[in-house]
């Protein structure tokens, strides 16, 4: 059964889109735990990220890169944290998040609820430092 990632990628589900090349898509959380979270996910479905063959796993971080590097001219931050948790769903994807405390990335904290309006200003923030 493919991954709500595959669905997302195969246009089954809408999100919102900050960037996209042939092997990885980068969109932003649906359950974001601070404004500009952004989940970037190789296009290939694969449970774990150590899975990845090795061209992948550098493809994903160099785009990670990029996107990271967007988030944090566009998101109010001191940097952009990364974490690779993968028990959620059974696809890799990587969390990009900016970060102003330690408790911006905690896992634990409940997640924001921004509208549709907000969800595509932050895209296109970021998606403009493309």
């Amino acid at each position: 059964m493919a991954s709500v990632f595959t669905k997302i990628i195969h246009g089954e589900i809408p999100s919102y889109k900050v960037a996209e090349n042939d092997q990885f898509i980068a969109i932003l959380d649906a359950f974001p735990l601070v404004k500009g979270h952004v989940l970037v996910i190789p296009k290939q479905e694969v449970d774990k990220i150590f899975d990845l063959d090795k061209q992948t796993y550098s493809g994903l971080m160099d785009f990670a890169y990029d996107v990271a590097q967007a988030i944090e001219q566009a998101i109010p931050c001191l940097r952009v944290g990364v974490a690779v948790v993968g028990l959620e769903v059974p696809h890799v994807h990587v969390h990009l998040v900016p970060l102003n405390s330690m408790e911006d990335i905690n896992f634990a904290n409940p997640k924001l609820k921004l509208d549709s309006e907000e969800m595509s200003d932050i895209a296109s923030q970021i998606k403009s430092y493309l």
